[in-house]
């Protein structure tokens, strides 16, 4: 598989560029988000995906492995093919994909064209749990989860519980629910121990 094409860049479009790679042009479908992260000088190198069908094979081109592996996580799920997947990544940037799939935000996924209510439940039934253990949403919110989580061990702690009793229930309700405030994890870790 091709994983990755550098070459000069020929031409750049909202939907295409095409990397002259010593002497061959290779035509690669792109995401706004990769069309406004390119440079418009000549060296330039893409990561690719091949997509193989019957009729045809067609290579996409991301600035970065990040959006290129969220790509391939959603061309994974029934329903989504490569031209919804880029159709996603245009549509919104890789921070927001993941925060809709980790927070179960159908609104947001099904916002995107091309995309029903059913597959932005099975995009978010498929993905969410490949999202919450391949990445973190961001440093600033992984380091609130990390203090709530902390907190909240404390908070347990003091009330007689052993740090190892209640650390994965923790993490457990913090991962269905991303956004709960420190007062409802204690209250949902407590009724559940």
């Amino acid at each position: 598989m091709i994983t990755h094409i550098s070459g000069k860049l020929v031409e750049k479009n909202p939907t295409h560029a095409i990397i002259d790679c010593n002497g061959v042009g290779y035509f690669l479908n792109i995401s706004l988000n990769t069309f406004s992260k390119i440079p418009d000088k000549e060296g330039l190198l893409l990561y690719t995906h091949l997509n193989v069908r019957e009729d045809s094979h067609t290579l996409f081109g991301f600035f970065d492995k990040l959006e290129r592996e969220i790509f391939r996580l959603l061309v994974s799920v029934s329903g989504v093919g490569p031209s919804i997947a880029r159709t996603m990544l245009s549509s919104m940037d890789c921070e927001q994909i993941q925060q809709a799939i980790a927070s179960g935000d159908i609104p947001t996924i099904q916002s995107v064209k091309g995309i029903g209510a059913k597959t932005a439940q099975r995009v978010i039934i498929d993905l969410k749990d490949k999202i919450l253990k391949t990445y973190t949403l961001t440093e600033e919110s992984a380091s609130s989860y990390n203090t709530i989580k902390d907190e909240a061990l404390s908070a347990l702690e003091v009330l007689g519980y052993t740090k190892r009793q209640v650390e994965k229930l923790i993490q457990k309700i913090v991962q269905e629910s991303p956004d709960i405030s420190l007062e409802n994890l204690i209250k949902r870790a407590l009724k559940n121990l």
